[in-house]
């Protein structure tokens, strides 16, 4: 049964649609990224970009380099929607949009990740073998058939996100609803909605929906009688959080995977209706099946096993943050941080009051009095800018306060602690970071 469930032959429809979608929206988010400052913003302005810890050898290009870099970008999604040279072109999508993910985390954002693993897994598969340039240019690429693992892997992939994102909700801000207040506070002055999004049975409907819809609309998807009702679901559902959140192109990028939740032949009579129906239901083992398997395995061992890892860290992942990337928390908290920099002269004593706008963009100010990696990374970009004038110092950063999701501000990093002579270690908690005392919030 596992075989035909991963290497019977199917008509390759869904891919071939699901690219041309893809690379349109990853186009659309690279070109937008430069329409909205986001690349001057996060990329150009900072002195400083705050990369993933040990990827500091990634440095954004000098001058006005990122904007052809996203540019590059932009036109490579263009060449994967038309399957031009796509073997090359997702590939160094995949390697560009990965380095720009790695070099900067100030603008963090769960389906930039995303993005990394689409395109990842993209990369194996055989999306230019229809209704693509190459196929024009060399006719003997073409196919109208493809592996129904290929289905599988992104299936398995949705389901993973979001049955982690469901599980996370389950916390209580999250089920007081309070978090939701939160969330919809800043869109108070909204036209028409702005309102009702305040009123307390909104949130309710917003909050319980949120965790069933992320539990439940894979299922749903994926078993006939409930799919076109999911569907419609999904396109309200997305919908919402694009006008809501404007979150970019993430809920289209959702809706786009739809495609492989439905009958093969009917994605191909809705978009291809010139495509001959494919009838074979043959199973083709292909030569690469081991390392096919060994490969998957351990992929999807990761995709599990990394949104727990806070599991296996002290202390609540909601206070200390570590572990929280990449292990879809998505929109689940609120952080609001204060304190102030201390640089203190090893050799003469000296005391430096620290101002970080002087250093940091105001975005990047507020993330290093919230998140203990930005704190630490501060610390050891001072000691760095301090060792250019010859001094050998440690840095402190005293009254850190943080509050959560609206709570009060409560102590949150150790005072004594030199930050700049502290290591980090990415999957063991770092004991400068006070104990926790976290609450549910009174909505």
């Amino acid at each position: 049964m596992l075989n035909r469930l991963l290497f019977q032959q199917i008509d390759n429809s869904p891919l071939i649609i699901f690219r041309i979608f893809f690379g349109i929206l990853i186009s659309l988010e690279c070109f937008g990224a430069i329409a909205t400052g986001w690349v001057k913003r996060n990329l150009i302005d900072p002195k400083y970009n705050f990369p993933f810890i040990d990827f500091d050898w990634l440095h954004p290009l000098p001058g006005s380099g990122m904007y052809f870099y996203f540019i590059t970008m932009g036109i490579l999604g263009l060449f994967i929607a038309f399957g031009f040279k796509y073997r090359v072109s997702i590939i160094t999508f995949t390697l560009l949009w990965t380095a720009t993910y790695l070099m900067q985390k100030t603008a963090y954002n769960n389906h930039y990740y995303l993005l990394i693993l689409i395109s990842f897994l993209m990369c194996f598969f055989p999306a230019q073998k229809g209704k693509s340039i190459d196929v024009k240019l060399n006719s003997q690429l073409e196919t109208d058939s493809m592996y129904s693992y290929i289905k599988w892997a992104i299936v398995l992939q949705l389901f993973i996100v979001y049955v982690y994102a469901s599980v996370a909700k389950i916390y209580g801000d999250w089920l007081n609803f309070s978090m939701i207040n939160i969330l919809m506070q800043p869109r108070k002055d909204y036209i028409l909605v702005g309102e009702l999004l305040q009123q307390p049975w909104v949130h309710t409907i917003i909050g319980t929906a949120g965790i069933l819809f992320d539990l439940l609309i894979i299922p749903a998807l994926l078993w006939k009688p409930t799919r076109k009702a999911a569907l419609i679901l999904s396109i309200f559902f997305h919908l919402f959080n694009s006008i809501i959140f404007q979150i970019g192109i993430f809920p289209y990028l959702a809706l786009a995977f739809s495609v492989f939740f439905f009958d093969p032949e009917t994605i191909r009579s809705i978009f291809f209706k010139s495509k001959k129906p494919f009838a074979s239901t043959k199973l083709i083992f292909p030569n690469y099946k081991n390392s096919l398997l060994l490969g998957a395995a351990l992929y999807f061992s990761i995709q599990l096993l990394l949104p727990v890892r806070h599991f296996a860290i002290e202390d609540d992942v909601l206070w200390t943050e570590e572990g929280h990337r990449m292990s879809w928390r998505m929109m689940l908290r609120s952080r609001i941080g204060k304190g102030n920099f201390k640089v203190v002269d090893n050799t003469t004593h000296e005391v430096f009051e620290i101002k970080p706008k002087d250093y940091l963009t105001p975005g990047q100010e507020r993330k290093v009095f919230t998140y203990p990696d930005f704190a630490w990374q501060f610390a050891q970009y001072l000691r760095m800018e301090f060792r250019k004038k010859d001094k050998n110092v440690s840095v402190f950063i005293e009254n850190s306060k943080v509050s959560i999701n609206g709570k009060p501000y409560v102590p949150f990093l150790d005072s004594k602690i030199d930050l700049a002579s502290a290591s980090w270690k990415p999957l063991q908690h770092h004991t400068w970071i006070l104990p926790s005392n976290l609450k549910p919030s009174n909505k």
